[in-house]
């Protein structure tokens, strides 16, 4: 959860955020709005913790795949859906 505190260049860094959500999921919050857009990024921060989905861009709450990953490990990401 320290990517809360880390400088806008590195909340933009894929290798930043990809190790930040690999220790907690819900490290996605403090990702920048791009890599929040970025499937890769958003499935990796859902299969740490599903509730993940809560923090993805809205492009990404309205993807099935995307959200029936989130549901299937955890029924309650569904309230984070578009």
């Amino acid at each position: 959860m320290a990517l809360e505190f880390a400088s806008d260049t590195l909340k933009n860094d894929p290798k930043i955020v990809y190790w930040a959500i690999d220790q907690n999921g819900l490290a996605l919050e403090f990702a920048s709005d791009t890599l929040k857009n970025d499937p890769e990024i958003v499935s990796t921060a859902i299969s740490k913790n599903s509730l993940a989905l809560k923090f993805a861009s809205d492009t990404l709450k309205n993807d099935p795949e995307i959200v029936y990953w989130a549901i299937d490990q955890n029924g309650l990401a569904l309230e984070f859906a578009s």
